[in-house]
């Protein structure tokens, strides 16, 4: 392996934010900017360009992935809030402990890491907040490494405060030139001497191109069940997508999903009406053992949505999680490491092959999908 390009684009004790820069080699393109105006003022990005997949990552926002594309397949979705907002704009206390909302924009977005899922108070009394607080808090230090074999940004955040969790989130996203896949490699650890509890989810949404009437999302599952009495409405076709409905309401549903036989191993994936473009998500169980569907095909303007979302858990609030005994804990020093991989597929026969190692997997277990929510699940 040959490396080309090594840089610090920001570290800890910089004076100046992050460095800029503008770097092309073949098909391959990194650059990084700031934007300004507005509430994305002060919000940096870094874009990288394999040649064939390219998408845009923003270290001002706890390293979260913003937009891409792969070839003529959009990656994202078309939200209400139409750029990056700073993190100082977020009050996580608005409308009730939702105000995570006002910068929800992204395709690829962590929830955590000390909590994450719907607000509410824990058993102390601290008020939980929508998804916890890493996706707004910006990155501390980032570096950029390049070789002949892979474009690799990382970052390392933290998420601490006096006399409470001390958690560091150091991410690795990693692509490959002319690859239609990048990975996440993320590492937690509590820098504090105390145990802490640890949540953490990925939000990774789609809209159009890839989500239309007729998409579907496909994973081997053993147990698929509503979050609650809306989602139940829609059991009979839970995984399967309509066209834009203004006034829609979200529907929810909680997966345990089959691995491959000794390795861990699972995928879901989000497939075009016609079947010939998708994303694949591929992942450990062992890392993120719950899988939850959000379905939210609203009005185009109001958020036409999907969100895949593998976690350590499901996003109810903490106190639900802790009951049913699905709550990490991390002891003083601990570190724990995932890997998530996210893949276009651009072809019938690529989605088709997809869809057979589903099949596949499916075949080790006969799904139940549960019509009415399950205590197990969401607590109801």
């Amino acid at each position: 392996m040959k490396t080309l390009h090594k840089l610090t684009l920001l570290s800890p004790d910089s004076t100046e934010g992050l460095k800029k820069i503008d770097l092309k080699q073949g098909d391959w393109s990194v650059k990084s900017y700031t934007l300004r105006g507005g509430l994305q003022e002060g919000v940096d990005v870094v874009e990288i360009n394999n040649g064939r997949l390219s998408f845009a990552v923003l270290p001002t926002r706890g390293m979260g992935i913003w937009k891409g594309e792969c070839g003529d397949v959009s990656l994202g979705w078309n939200s209400p809030v139409k750029t990056p907002v700073h993190p100082s704009f977020i009050n996580y206390q608005d409308r009730g402990g939702i105000g995570w909302l006002k910068g929800f924009n992204e395709w690829i977005v962590r929830c955590g890491l000390n909590n994450m899922g719907a607000p509410g108070t824990d058993r102390d009394g601290t008020a939980l907040t929508l998804h916890g607080k890493i996706a707004n808090i910006p990155a501390h230090s980032v570096s950029l490494e390049i070789s002949d074999e892979a474009i690799i940004l990382r970052g390392e955040i933290d998420e601490t405060m006096m006399l409470g969790p001390a958690l560091r989130l150091n991410t690795e996203i990693r692509t490959e030139p002319g690859s239609g896949k990048l990975t996440i490699s993320d590492t937690v650890t509590n820098i504090g001497a105390a145990p802490a509890e640890h949540e953490l989810l990925y939000h990774i949404n789609y809209g159009e191109s890839l989500l239309e009437k007729g998409s579907k999302a496909l994973a081997p599952f053993k147990h698929v069940a509503p979050r609650d009495l809306r989602a139940a409405e829609g059991i009979d076709s839970f995984n399967v997508y309509e066209d834009p409905e203004t006034g829609y309401a979200e529907q929810v549903y909680f997966y345990q999903l089959v691995e491959k036989s000794g390795s861990g191993g699972t995928m879901v994936m989000l497939k075009n009406a016609s079947g010939d473009r998708a994303s694949v998500l591929r992942y450990s169980l062992s890392d993120f053992p719950c899988f939850t569907l959000w379905k939210n095909t609203a009005g185009k303007a109001d958020g036409y949505v999907t969100g895949l979302e593998p976690g350590t858990n499901y996003p109810n609030c903490r106190p639900v999680e802790r009951e049913q005994g699905r709550l990490l804990s991390l002891a003083g020093g601990e570190s724990r490491r995932t890997a998530l991989s996210i893949e276009v597929l651009e072809s019938k026969e690529a989605v088709e092959d997809a869809e057979n190692e589903i099949n596949r997997l499916q075949e080790q277990v006969e799904g139940k999908v549960h019509r009415q929510p399950l205590a197990l699940f969401s607590g109801n």
